[in-house]
């Protein structure tokens, strides 16, 4: 097989760098929320329970949905990198 000079092949796109972090960190915040929650229940008066609960499951879902759909690095940084050059093509800095 030749090799020709000047031809690259596209690169595939890597795997995310980080993702044990990622999912450790995910892991952690989900267990401390539930520790919280746990302490919650515990120390809230019964009939403020329901709006305590509700509020840190909530905000669990929420960390869950952004783990889960929220962009990595990487593909924030390309979709910078690819506003930039559209925006220098239109003859903007």
């Amino acid at each position: 097989m030749v090799k020709r000079l000047g031809t690259r092949r596209p690169a595939r796109p890597l795997a995310e760098g980080r993702w044990f972090w990622r999912r450790l960190y995910a892991l952690t915040v989900t267990a401390a929320l539930f520790w919280l929650l746990r302490g919650a229940v515990r120390a809230t008066p019964p009939e403020r329970l329901p709006e305590t609960a509700n509020g840190l499951m909530t905000l669990m879902a929420l960390i869950l949905v952004l783990y889960l759909v929220a962009p990595t690095a990487q593909q924030l940084a390309a979709v910078a990198a690819n506003l930039r050059l559209r925006l220098a093509v239109r003859g903007r800095p």
